[in-house]
């Protein structure tokens, strides 16, 4: 059975949700947002504004789902603070360069971390893409659920926007 993208679309953001926590993944899908509290979600959005001034392409925006920081005739660039969330940060970019592939559109990537002064190149491999494929499949089961996964309480959630959300009734 082929695989059909258009069954499956999702913003970049919930791909990379999607490996940081399901559980955030769900919440924000229902529009609980808890960002616009966060000084590092601010913090980010400050570095991305001031990043890379120079580029023609900041910020495109693609079928009004996906939201590239860069592109250029070659690659397209996510910006990051740093590369704490390293395997998100790739994933997220990953899915757009397959996302761009179904539309004919090839290109590189790479994830630029502003704070570190470091840029990891990415590749769209068959790999990638079979796994992305899976991980679009589980983003809609995610998403359909009538009530968030379980807390996993992961080394990064006492950083997290949702951190109150989660864990108000635990005792430390």
């Amino acid at each position: 059975m082929e695989f059909e993208l258009e069954n499956f679309k999702t913003q970049g953001i919930k791909m990379n949700y999607y490996y940081v926590c399901k559980r955030k993944l769900w919440l924000f899908d229902k529009g609980i947002s808890m960002e616009s509290n966060s000084d590092r979600v601010l913090q980010g959005k400050i570095v991305h504004e001031n990043s890379y001034q120079r580029q023609q392409k900041k910020e495109v925006l693609i079928d009004d789902i996906i939201r590239l920081d860069i592109m250029d005739k070659d690659y397209v660039k996510e910006v990051k603070i740093s590369s704490k969330m390293e395997k998100s940060d790739k994933m997220q970019l990953l899915y757009y360069l397959f996302y761009l592939k179904s539309l004919g559109i090839n290109k590189k990537g790479t994830v630029n971390y502003v704070k570190e002064k470091r840029v990891e190149e990415v590749e769209l491999t068959p790999a990638y893409e079979e796994e992305i494929k899976n991980t679009l499949v589980d983003i809609k089961n995610i998403l359909r659920a009538d009530k968030p996964p379980k807390v996993i309480k992961l080394p990064y959630c006492t950083k997290c926007a949702y951190y109150e959300y989660c864990f108000v009734k635990e005792k430390e």
